[in-house]
């Protein structure tokens, strides 16, 4: 991929600006999947094991507010090589949990850390990448962490297999976490190899870019309120889909008694066509607009939670979960870099960034929630009727997206 800019090329930067967030994405996409497991083998209920599970998403929820600060004021690099070193120490927390609540702690921690990568590299593709080539970028950063969720359950399951302990996966993610800070320490920097081609050498564009992102976030939320109230509603239920989805689905293996190293498969499966879809929905949303990526990616979703809502007492419960998860992860597919996208076209040009912190909160908020609501509507009723009301809520996202998206990123074809 390369850019009309004589100067650009993303091919030379995309080994360093990719490969430690891939190799931190195989380490989560391994530990995902056995969250409930580990929470139920330390005696949890269903409902607390969904909270445990729901702690990364919360982490990165509150990641976001100081990453930012804590990237302006260290390096991209050093923040990324201190979130693996924080993450790490999550990990070990969450091996040598005697019980659940211990256990969500080290998830929370993990969380953390994943907000400083996923924010750097963000900001890294929306400051250097031409705004022609934008979505597929974003989309092929948004297929990396699909890549790891894709690779990463396999490994969990081997390890499971090998060492008969669910909660060993832990320490795929450590390897993966001292592999990704390896690689930031032997690789060169991107962002120095553009600024000396630009002749920037004195400024850090995207370290700028991301500490603009954190100040006065919630009174730039404020001054956004018209169109967050608006399509910042669909960005929250978009996050909220998808968090849903990642929760619920080891959550509902682990209550139908699927094994732990089974469910690993499974997921991983689903993870491949998550992953082959990501750079199908760049084009899409390059070359038919926005709506024709979002759209479909919440009816999916919603569909794909109805569908499990009203299988889990049947006797082929096992493959509706199977058919389910493969269809939610075509559907998540689909939408593969929307948000990132939309909150690109939305930003404003000139100073994008206080608006993209806004809107990324906006999104994270929406994934930190939903599962808290899956896990309190499993507690009070059950997890089918949880995954029932999440299903409508995937519809109702779909039809404010449909209302806004075409009010505040129109585009036409090419």
């Amino acid at each position: 991929m390369s850019s009309s800019e004589p100067d650009f090329s993303f091919r030379s930067i995309a080994l360093p600006a990719i490969l430690p967030t891939l190799l931190f994405s195989v380490g989560e996409g391994a530990i995902i999947p056995v969250i409930p497991q580990v929470a139920d083998n330390l005696g949890a209920s269903l409902a607390v094991a969904g909270v445990i599970a729901s702690m990364i998403l919360l982490g990165e929820l509150f990641g976001d507010i100081p990453s930012g600060w804590i990237v302006s004021r260290i390096g991209e690099r050093t923040a990324m090589i201190y979130a693996a070193l924080l993450s790490i120490v999550g990990l070990v927390t969450a091996l040598a949990a005697p019980n659940p609540w211990i256990l969500g702690l080290g998830i929370f921690a993990i969380g953390l850390s994943t907000a400083v990568f996923a924010l750097a590299r963000h900001a890294f593709m929306t400051s250097f990448v031409p705004r022609a080539f934008r979505a597929r970028a974003l989309s092929t950063l948004g297929g990396t962490f699909r890549l790891g969720y894709f690779i990463g359950p396999f490994v969990a399951a081997a390890v499971i297999h090998l060492s008969g302990s669910t909660q060993s996966v832990f320490w795929v993610h450590i390897v993966c976490c001292v592999a990704a800070a390896a690689s930031l320490l032997l690789l060169r920097d991107p962002v120095e190899s553009i600024a000396e081609r630009r002749s920037q050498t004195s400024e850090r564009a995207g370290t700028v870019f991301v500490a603009a992102e954190s100040v006065g976030l919630f009174r730039t939320i404020w001054a956004s309120r018209a169109v967050l109230s608006g399509l910042g509603t669909g960005a929250a239920l978009v996050g909220a889909m998808r968090a849903s989805r990642q929760v619920i689905l080891p959550l509902w293996a682990v209550s139908i008694g699927i094994p732990d190293a089974q469910t690993a498969l499974i997921i991983g499966a689903a993870g491949a066509l998550d992953f082959g879809l990501f750079y199908v929905s760049g084009q899409i949303m390059d070359r038919f607009g926005r709506l024709w990526s979002a759209l479909p990616s919440m009816i999916g979703l919603g569909v794909g939670h109805l569908a499990l809502a009203v299988t889990h007492d049947l006797a082929t419960a096992v493959p509706w979960f199977i058919a389910s998860a493969l269809f939610m992860s075509i559907a998540n597919g689909l939408g593969s870099g929307i948000l990132m996208t939309l909150g690109a076209d939305l930003a404003d040009q000139r100073n994008p960034a206080p608006f993209l912190g806004a809107w990324r909160f906006t999104g994270d908020a929406g994934s930190a929630v939903s599962p808290l609501a899956l896990s309190a509507l499993t507690a009070a009723v059950s997890i089918s009727f949880a995954s029932g009301v999440l299903g409508i809520v995937g519809l109702v996202g779909a039809g404010v997206l449909l209302r806004y998206v075409p009010r505040y990123a129109p585009r036409r074809p090419r």
